[in-house]
């Protein structure tokens, strides 16, 4: 078993977090006994930040003790993970939808570092009291303003931002390249720095995951 990050593992061709709740499956996981703890099984068919890590990340701004901001947490799948790794930290999960905020909800009461917010992304001031030590913002909505919404949010941050830039979701009548290439200069007009632009395939089609940092 290799580390790669901080509570991030990888195993042949499967990547692993620390697990902060042993013998917990948040959505069907493969659990693996290590050393004195437990590992989570962490699909990259199921988690962006997961395709990207297999892709070959290089920028993991995740730590111990590090604040997230995640925009988009939907039922806590990839949060749950980002919950493992940053351990001592927080992870304020927003989401919009009433549906998969319900389903969150257990998994928040489990984990005492996620913080549920049910709230719409493109309104951080709603937000903006939970974000004191945030230090990072991870965005993955499928919503067609998404470069936008993350420049507002990163303005209530100061340090990383990760952002999943769905294509089809912002215009499915331009090539993927084009879209990407537009959201992107949309944060550099922000004054925020690029420093990573990671290809999602084959684990998620028409998908890039960008790190920056303000």
């Amino acid at each position: 078993m290799k580390k790669l990050f901080h509570n991030v593992f990888r195993g042949g061709k499967q990547l692993y977090t620390l697990s902060l709740d042993p013998g917990q499956r948040v959505y069907g996981e493969k659990l693996v006994k290590y050393n004195s703890g437990e590992l989570r099984q962490w699909d990259p068919n199921r988690s962006k930040l997961a395709a990207a890590i297999m892709n070959g990340l290089k920028n993991f701004p995740f730590d111990a003790g590090t604040g997230v901001l995640y925009l988009g947490a939907a039922q806590g799948t990839t949060p749950s993970h980002v919950s493992d790794v940053v351990e001592k930290g927080v992870v304020v999960c927003v989401e919009i939808s009433q549906r998969a905020f319900e389903k969150l909800l257990p998994l928040c009461e489990r984990r005492e570092n996620m913080v549920p917010v049910l709230a719409d992304a493109n309104h951080p001031e709603e937000y903006a009291d939970y974000l004191d030590g945030v230090s990072v913002v991870y965005q993955d909505v499928a919503q067609p303003r998404q470069a936008a919404i993350f420049v507002k949010n990163m303005a209530l941050v100061k340090g990383y931002g990760l952002l999943c830039i769905k294509a089809r979701s912002v215009d499915v009548s331009m090539e993927p390249k084009q879209v990407f290439k537009k959201e992107i200069n949309v944060i550099k007009e922000a004054g925020i720095e690029v420093l990573e632009v990671i290809p999602l395939e084959p684990f998620e089609k028409d998908h890039v995951l960008v790190v920056c940092k303000n």
